[in-house]
């Protein structure tokens, strides 16, 4: 396992900005902090994953976990954005 600090940060932040989502849920009820909370779940996994080593292994499942986490952000903040 290499400890590449960078992908250690943005584990870390996706961890905190995960719990935060979280919380922000369970505080108001509102669905849109869960879901971006969940999408940086799902790229703390991603780099994860590549802190341990998976990077080539698992290069088109993090494409996907990437793509599906970036679409989840940008369908919250669609939705926040033009909700009615």
């Amino acid at each position: 396992m290499t400890l590449d600090p960078i992908y250690l940060t943005n584990l870390v932040l996706c961890v905190i900005i995960l719990v935060l989502g979280i919380l922000g849920y369970r505080n108001s009820g509102d669905k849109s902090p869960l879901y971006i909370g969940i999408a940086f779940g799902l790229f703390g996994v991603s780099h994860l994953l590549t802190l341990l080593g998976l990077k080539e292994a698992l290069t088109t499942f993090l494409i996907v976990i990437r793509t599906i986490a970036y679409l989840l952000v940008a369908f919250t903040l669609y939705w926040v954005a033009f909700k009615r």
